[in-house]
């Protein structure tokens, strides 16, 4: 199968790679390296265009000749969405619009990752796909637009798409080093570098984090399967934490106590955050996801430098 992964130079996405190269696919990857790095590449049998999803030409010349894209490029975080949402739309609903345009003239199946904070003011845990939805930022809402245009291609044009909502995702390859980063991996970095942990708001908020090899295993099925579904899938597997809990956790895997200083909450945050997985389960069955003691062992090794083995170099092409 040849693959198209956009935003394949992110962590999430260059796990996915590495995943389908073992298993003997072609990839070719879209990525405008705003956030995901060559490093996450290095080494690695891919074709990589630098682009953005945000110029259709650079799209259709990318998708075409692709069996299925799986399309994870976006302008992330809830804050940076807050700061700048006209960029936060362009990539995320705009974006997506221009992969399914693409997708539909060359016949290729979708998997597009959305997000959980579509639920964002529906306090109500754990999720479930039929509850309403009301985004509590920018971001949020750019991807429940992206969501139903994704929704809508399969209704109106036989487009075949899945839509997953992630659940904070981590795992190895997650940056830590930027102002957006993800709570895992700045917790690690920190505590593995003698600083403190600083916790956004009390601590007691709760959260669903799912491994990025899980959600790789998810997306992967779903390839094979070429599957299609009516609505979105949420992924996560109902495990919350506290982020203090979360704390504890690292603690344990770096094996010392790690002061915590608090800080103000985020605007725009979502309380608390909770998947009931029977639809995920119904579609993947006998899907064993891994815990989060086991997940954050992985990063810790990561970091301590036992990254992925590498290759060769891509070829790289129409840069911008």
């Amino acid at each position: 199968m040849n693959v198209l992964v956009t935003g394949g130079a992110g962590f999430i996405g260059a796990n996915l790679i590495r995943r389908l190269l073992t298993g003997g696919h072609e990839v070719r990857v879209l990525d405008d390296l705003s956030t995901g790095t060559l490093s996450n590449l290095e080494g690695l049998p891919v074709t990589l265009v630098v682009g953005s999803v945000c110029d259709r030409e650079v799209v259709d010349q990318t998708v075409e000749g692709v069996d299925a894209v799986v399309h994870l490029a976006a302008r992330g975080s809830v804050q940076r969405s807050i700061d700048d949402p006209i960029s936060t739309n362009d990539v995320n609903s705009t974006g997506t619009l221009n992969v399914l345009q693409a997708a539909r003239s060359f016949d290729a199946h979708v998997v597009f990752a959305s997000s959980s904070s579509v639920y964002g003011a529906n306090r109500e845990v754990p999720r479930r796909e039929g509850m309403w939805a009301r985004p509590l930022s920018p971001y949020g809402a750019s991807k429940l637009a992206a969501e139903s245009y994704s929704l809508a291609y399969r209704e109106v044009f036989g487009l075949d798409v899945l839509v997953l909502r992630f659940f904070n995702v981590y795992g190895p390859l997650q940056r830590h080093d930027h102002e957006y980063a993800a709570v895992i991996p700045r917790f690690i970095w920190r505590a593995m570098n003698g600083q403190e942990m600083i916790v956004e708001g009390d601590g007691d908020q709760t959260r669903d984090f799912t491994h990025v090899g899980s959600v790789v295993d998810v997306i992967e099925e779903s390839l094979r399967m070429r599957l299609t579904w009516p609505s979105p899938v949420n992924l996560a597997f109902g495990d919350r934490i506290t982020i203090n809990g979360l704390a504890r956790e690292i603690e344990q895997a770096v094996g010392h106590v790690v002061p915590r200083v608090h800080s103000p909450a985020r605007r725009g945050d979502v309380r608390d955050s909770q998947n009931d997985p029977a639809l995920l389960r119904e579609l993947f069955p006998g899907l064993e996801p891994i815990g989060i003691r086991e997940g954050i062992a992985s990063v810790v090794a990561w970091m301590n430098g036992e990254r992925p083995t590498a290759q060769r170099e891509p070829d790289v092409t129409g840069e911008t």
